[in-house]
């Protein structure tokens, strides 16, 4: 029995992927969920997983772009699985060698140029041995000159620098027309100020052990600031409201989008209903996102639905950047690293652990009372988290 497979729906709206990379090769006996091909969406790179045991035909090469619902390879159920010491088909071995030696067309040809198209070439500065002709014998014509793009210099030997053109994910295109998108569709404003960082970090090294063996999970910067944030966010609620069309958009709850950095490229899960959860709630919650990033498992409606974004490039080295807002969201908290700096303290220069932290908002929809007003109130519930974050009862709130 032929299996045919087809794209199954990473998610509403999205109607095609592009397959990033099969992991196997056409021939290979596969056996049922094994994971056989990374398809990029819009949102997410997901896996493919086989869904009968079987041998493979694959009828896609990596980078095609193909219909959700289309049929990408075919799996003949009959097969027997082989020995170990047989070895797999691999994709050149299934094409006829008619097809496969094709290498003198790769090659360069060092033909003589037209005269119209040495001119050409003259004037740009490139190499008549760099193109390849298309004309008769290799002959380079006047639109190979045209055409012809100047290379990116050259070494102190006198070569030319070597290159390597790779196509981006579909992710990654995706992710770059939305950023270009958010620069020319919103109104943004960055605005600026630093925390003192001594209170959280004197907690976490009292209560952090303790915490660790009660809710096996560590005790982060994130579920402070994130639950500042979202203290932040109930008394300046635009600030997590979007824009659609004419209309202003609120929400009941607050979703608190994640950045966190995979082997994909950077993600933004969602932490759900981060206004009831707690720090070991927040904590957990966002350790398995993290994980589900890192190992390829996160999910699109996992990464769907935030209404404000928190982003932490101190873990990159970065003093101060102006995050850019993650749509249709309003706005967006970046995070820098923590650097002993001088500050006045009641009147005396001590040293202290300060954060630079940046807010970029939408001022289309957020005035500057409210985008300062955000800015200030994590900031005092970072500086105070005893009294504003954990009431007074550190032990009760940690839950030990």
């Amino acid at each position: 029995m032929i299996l045919d497979m087809k794209v199954p729906s990473p998610g509403e709206s999205i109607s095609e992927v592009e397959i990033a990379n099969w992991l196997v090769n056409t021939g290979d006996y596969v056996e049922k969920d094994d994971a056989i091909a990374e398809v990029d969406s819009d949102k997410a790179t997901l896996e493919l997983p086989a869904e009968m045991s079987g041998v493979i035909e694959i009828l896609f090469e990596p980078g095609s772009i193909v219909g959700v619902g289309e049929v990408v390879c075919k799996i003949d159920t009959a097969a027997k699985a082989p020995n170990k010491s047989n070895k797999s088909i691999k994709p050149s071995e299934a094409i006829p060698s008619q097809e496969v030696n094709n290498s003198s067309e790769n090659t360069y040809a060092t033909g003589t140029p037209s005269p119209a198209a040495k001119k050409i070439l003259d004037e740009k500065g490139i190499s008549i041995s760099s193109i390849n002709g298309s004309g008769k014998d290799g002959r380079i014509t006047k639109e190979d000159a045209i055409n012809a793009k100047a290379s990116m210099g050259t070494t102190a030997s006198g070569k030319e620098r070597g290159s390597n053109r790779q196509r981006m994910s579909s992710l990654r295109r995706k992710l770059a027309k939305r950023l270009v998108s958010v620069k020319n569709e919103t109104a943004m404003l960055t605005t600026f100020n630093e925390v003192d960082m001594k209170p959280i970090m004197d907690l976490r090294k009292k209560y952090k052990e303790d915490f660790a063996k009660k809710h096996e999970v560590g005790l982060g910067f994130m579920s402070f600031f994130t639950l500042a944030v979202v203290r932040a966010l109930k008394e300046y609620p635009a600030v997590a409201s979007m824009i659609d069309g004419d209309d202003m958009v609120s929400f009941d709850s607050i979703d608190i989008s994640v950045a966190v950095s995979g082997p994909k490229g950077l993600m933004v899960p969602v932490v759900r209903n981060a206004d009831k959860l707690g720090f070991a709630g927040v904590e957990s919650e966002i350790k398995s996102l993290a994980i589900k990033v890192r190992d390829g498992k996160i999910t699109v409606d996992e990464m769907t639905g935030g209404c404000f974004t928190i982003t932490n490039g101190g873990v990159f080295g970065s003093m101060l950047s102006t995050p850019i807002i993650n749509p249709p969201q309003s706005a967006i908290l970046g995070m820098h690293n923590i650097v002993e700096r001088p500050v006045v303290v009641d009147g005396k220069i001590v040293v202290r652990p300060i954060m630079y932290i940046a807010m970029s908002y939408d001022h289309r929809i957020i005035d500057g009372k409210e985008s300062v007003g955000t800015l200030v109130a994590i900031k005092e519930a970072l500086e105070n988290p005893v009294d504003i974050l954990m009431q007074g009862d550190v032990k009760k709130t940690l839950g030990l």
